[in-house]
């Protein structure tokens, strides 16, 4: 069985017959004593009962689950674009005197940012 591909599983009362085949089995063996020998024959019986109902009732298997083409994992979607008013910014902090660059200061909203040093809110000039 290849990678792509997973075990598919019995459902609905097929589960339980192949379930009794093994308890049964189980039972036999611990019975007559034939525990080497026997646990072999009871895995090919259960082998052939699979087969047989993968062959005559192939609805007594889920539906193999969809994988999507690819095993790559999808990146992450990319946060929305925001365009802060840059030009809008002063060069200087009222409070601290600080230099203010556009890539330095926390933006609180699109249209304010606080000082990176002091985290004074900074005024903005108006267009």
């Amino acid at each position: 069985m290849s990678n792509q591909q997973s075990k598919r599983k019995l459902v609905g009362p097929w589960r339980n017959l192949h379930g009794a085949v093994w308890l049964i089995g189980l039972a036999i063996l611990a019975w007559r004593g034939w525990w080497w020998p026997g646990i072999l024959v009871l895995v090919a019986l259960s082998m052939v009962l699979e087969a047989l109902l993968m062959l005559y009732a192939p609805q007594a298997f889920e539906p193999p689950a969809s994988q999507p083409p690819s095993a790559e994992p999808l990146a992450p979607a990319a946060p929305p674009v925001v365009d802060h008013p840059f030009e809008r910014l002063p060069s200087t902090c009222a409070k601290c005197g600080g230099p203010i660059r556009g890539h330095e200061v926390k933006w609180t909203g699109p249209s304010s940012a606080d000082c990176p040093y002091c985290g004074a809110n900074l005024e903005l000039a108006k267009v």
